[in-house]
């Protein structure tokens, strides 16, 4: 039988992952050309091609979305049972790998998870700032954070915050200039910050709800953003309307820099949640990491 070489398998799942030897390297600790030799070893052994190679881009063959699909989750398995084992030692260690925005972590994970971190030195947490819809099972995170609506099925979801509400909001100086929509049809008429969908990559379409009537209006104007906060700042420039959620507004509103309107038509929604597959097996270190972020509504016990 013909000897196997785990680091040559191990070696491949990253590359394939990353999508550069470059990145893979890093990642393993090993110099490229070691990594590349590796790859090359486990192909002439198997007899077969599991990339295609061009001097600016690296792909799979056949065989090697075969191969990749077969094994990669096998070492993530083989990694989380290893992570597991801290559970016989004094203290929970190992690395938690989350992706999240950036206000989530500055506001909640952060706050939350500072105890967590004093009291836990050995637990080290790695953030990935994204506002894209990631895949974190083959990108091998542990688990990612978005708003409950947005969540597949198959994932465990569980709230970090309370429910949210979106806002329609512009600034003084805009609605001096421009009167204010009495009904969500009266936006097609005014200037309104869009946002390019990172996932789809179609442009956001407004929705609102009223006492069970729900429409939907494809709003337009001079402005594109693909995150939150820049469509914040230009609308206290006066320079649209902007669609946000209320956490991500600060105090403006309060201080009367943003003025909001259509309140009536925009109900509240599930707010953030981590989320994780459902068959993953917690460490005792991810284990404390979900239980610090948990939230419990006021009034209600964790």
């Amino acid at each position: 039988m013909m000897k196997r070489n785990l680091n040559d398998l191990l070696g491949f799942v990253t590359v394939a992952r990353e999508g550069s030897f470059t990145r893979a390297a890093a990642t393993l600790g090993v110099t490229q050309s070691a990594l590349s030799q590796a790859i090359r070893g486990l192909e002439e052994r198997l007899q077969i091609r599991l990339l295609t190679r061009t001097t600016r881009s690296i792909s799979l063959t056949a065989a090697g979305e075969r191969l990749i699909h077969t094994i990669g989750n096998r070492f993530d398995e083989i990694e989380t049972e290893l992570d597991a084992l801290t559970a016989l030692r004094d203290k929970p260690g190992g690395t938690v790998r989350i992706t999240c925005g950036e206000h989530i972590l500055r506001t909640t994970l952060l706050p939350k998870l500072t105890p967590v971190l004093q009291q836990h030195p050995d637990i080290k947490m790695e953030f990935d700032m994204s506002y894209a819809f990631r895949d974190i099972v083959a990108e091998r995170f542990d688990a990612g954070v978005r708003w409950g609506k947005t969540i597949d099925k198959d994932m465990i979801a569980v709230p970090i915050g309370p429910m949210l509400r979106m806002a329609v909001v512009g600034s003084p100086d805009y609605f001096s200039r421009y009167p204010k929509p009495k009904t969500p049809h009266d936006l097609t008429q005014h200037n309104c910050i869009n946002q390019r969908m990172l996932s789809s990559g179609g442009l956001y379409i407004w929705d609102f709800e009223r006492r069970g009537e729900k429409l939907n209006v494809r709003v337009d104007g001079s402005l594109i953003f693909n995150t939150l906060t820049p469509q914040i700042d230009a609308a206290l420039a006066g320079l649209g309307l902007a669609l946000v959620p209320t956490d991500e507004m600060g105090d403006h509103v309060e201080k009367g820099e943003l003025i909001c309107v259509l309140e009536d038509w925009l109900p509240k929604f599930a707010g953030y949640h981590l989320y994780y597959p459902s068959r993953r097996q917690p460490s005792p270190a991810f284990s404390l990491v979900v239980n610090a972020l948990r939230y419990s509504a006021p009034g209600r016990r964790s």
